[in-house]
């Protein structure tokens, strides 16, 4: 058909489908955001010598023997800097340290989806990361000095703010290293702090302190992953990886701030804790001034914020002793800071006569013994009630903090052991003794079916009696039934011997008893069927390997 025929058709069908809507309010961002595009890749973009830059970088990324040796000599310093500590050291060590480049390289490689840089990069900083570990691990092992310092801790607990350096330092290094700008890096490489990290992890593992070791890898790992990405970001805006598909780029753009919130989360909550422990310990000194005046002065302060009770340690100057200083500051930060709070005041007099001096020690002196009588007497009270004794048979040691107590009645030895438990529960700080009464301790029934685990309590108390006696060894003598071949009651007397082993007591094995027709018939069987435990005198405690056997089968049949 020849094309003129054809036009009408066209025509009509023209005519006849939906007219194309005109340019609407609606579409205007997309032309700002093609005249944006097109800024970007005119001033941006054109000016960066792309293949030059990514030559640079991964040339100097990837792993050499100067790299290697560039990393022990800055492990090495960084950290003998941080065992003396010298801050200027440290510093010294950070600029020497060539674990940007790895980094960087990273960054550039994810941004461009270069899978052999990224593995390159990734084989450098691993590489590099385990020799710097490993050097300053040897250097902490042969150093005299390995006490924890200043600038060991401030690497061991990151926050969010470390995270934000990261990424700040992390888009001028980018930029840096894109421009050529080669004075930027010297104080990217100091804002980022890479190397001090991994000298804290070699302290921490060559210490077998693992809390620091962790704490410091994970701020390395903070400052790596944040560095690699927010260069990969910087990449990507000066025209690298251009030739990404928009899918491929979404990918990017969604990795980046998943990480980073990932990231950024705990890191929050470390940054929480650092600012609450900064508040409380404004507030202690504020209550400690507060309780003493203006005139006295805190010369040493050290909060523990580690356990769940708060421990405060106080030196204060003051002009005269307050008596009640203690449990009234106790009081009131525990309902500050609401948290159990014990605190270790050390009062300190300055500026007095000889004489206020002397009437002030007199009433301190007084109050402590006052302190004293109350505390002997609660304590009296308390174990009189639980022993079920006099008052006056409890010995009470408030300086010591021992209180002690001698059964005359016989009472179970499970019963004895539990309340001596529980009043040390009531009573932190304390040492509670109960003492079973003297003479020879019951003797220990052992069930028909053989010993099992609803007789450790029993073990336990017989192991807590001889412990109270004074002793670690005792004789084991089974007692034989009517009728029964003595063997068997050894091998009743041995399975105790093995369980009171395993308790840590050295026990010696003894001849069956004969059998006691009377206590079967007025007691039982089952009260017959037992075991004399005589304490012995105490004897070298048990071989753990001689011990392990006897823990294995604690259980013999009866």
């Amino acid at each position: 058909m020849p094309p003129h025929a054809r036009r009408p058709a066209m025509a009509d069908a023209d005519l006849t489908a939906p007219a194309e809507p005109t340019a609407s309010p609606d579409a205007r961002p997309s032309r700002t955001s093609r005249k944006l595009k097109a800024w970007h890749r005119r001033s941006i973009v054109r000016d960066v010598d792309h293949s030059g830059t990514l030559t640079r970088v991964h040339t100097e990324s990837a792993w050499s023997a100067r790299f290697a040796f560039m990393i022990a000599m800055s492990a090495g310093i960084a950290i003998l800097g941080m065992l003396l500590p010298s801050p200027a050291i440290v510093i010294g060590a950070m600029l020497i340290s060539p674990l940007m480049a790895p980094i960087v390289g990273l960054g550039f490689a994810l941004a461009t989806f270069d899978w052999q840089e990224v593995r390159k990069s990734l084989i450098a900083l691993a590489g590099g990361a385990i020799l710097a570990v490993l050097f300053t691990g040897a250097v902490v092992l042969m150093s005299p000095l390995q006490d924890m310092t200043s600038e060991i801790l401030s690497r061991t607990r990151p926050n969010l703010f470390d995270l934000l350096v990261a990424v700040f330092s992390a888009l001028a290094g980018g930029y840096a290293t894109i421009k050529g700008r080669g004075e930027t890096i010297v104080g990217v490489a100091l804002a980022t702090s890479l190397m001090p990290p991994l000298a804290a992890v070699g302290y921490g593992l060559a210490t077998l302190n693992m809390p620091v070791a962790g704490g410091a890898f994970a701020l390395f790992l903070t400052n790596f992953i944040a560095i690699a990405l927010c260069v990969a970001a910087v990449a990507r805006f000066y025209g690298f990886g251009s030739s990404l598909t928009p899918r491929q780029t979404r990918r990017q753009a969604l990795a980046l701030v998943l990480v980073l919130v990932a990231l950024a989360v705990p890191l929050a909550f470390s940054l929480k804790q650092i600012a609450w422990e900064a508040w409380a310990t404004r507030s202690i000194r504020a209550q400690i001034t507060r309780e003493f005046g203006a005139n006295s002065r805190i010369v040493a302060l050290d909060p523990d914020f580690s356990g769940g009770r708060l421990v405060i340690r106080v030196t204060v100057l003051t002009d005269r002793i307050h008596g009640k200083a203690v449990s009234d500051l106790e009081r009131r930060l525990s309902t500050h800071l609401d948290r159990p709070v014990q605190l270790q005041l050390s009062q300190v007099l300055t500026n007095q006569s000889n004489s206020q001096a002397e009437l002030n020690r007199a009433r301190t002196a007084d109050a402590e013994a006052r302190a004293d009588q109350l505390a002997r007497a609660d304590m009296a009270a308390r174990m009189s009630l639980v022993a079920n004794v006099p008052v006056d048979a409890v010995l009470v040691d408030p300086v010591a903090r021992l209180a002690a107590v001698q059964l005359v009645a016989a009472r179970p030895l499970v019963e004895l052991m539990q309340a001596e438990q529980r009043l040390s529960e009531d009573s932190p700080g304390w040492n509670i003794r109960i003492l079973p009464p003297a003479g020879p301790l019951p003797d220990l029934p052992v069930p028909a079916e053989g010993l099992s685990e609803t007789d450790a309590p029993q073990l336990d108390a017989y192991a807590w009696a001889l412990a109270r006696r004074g002793t670690n060894s005792t004789r084991i003598v089974p007692r034989r039934l009517s009728g029964e071949p003595a063997s068997r009651a050894t091998a009743r007397g041995q399975a105790v011997a093995e369980a009171l082993e395993a308790r840590g007591l050295v026990v010696e094995l003894g001849q069956p008893l004969p059998a006691d027709p009377v206590l079967e018939r007025e007691q039982g069987l089952s009260a017959a069927r037992s075991v004399r435990v005589e304490p012995q005198a105490p004897a070298p405690a048990p071989d753990v390997a001689e011990t392990a056997p006897a823990k294995e089968k604690p259980v013999a049949t009866g």
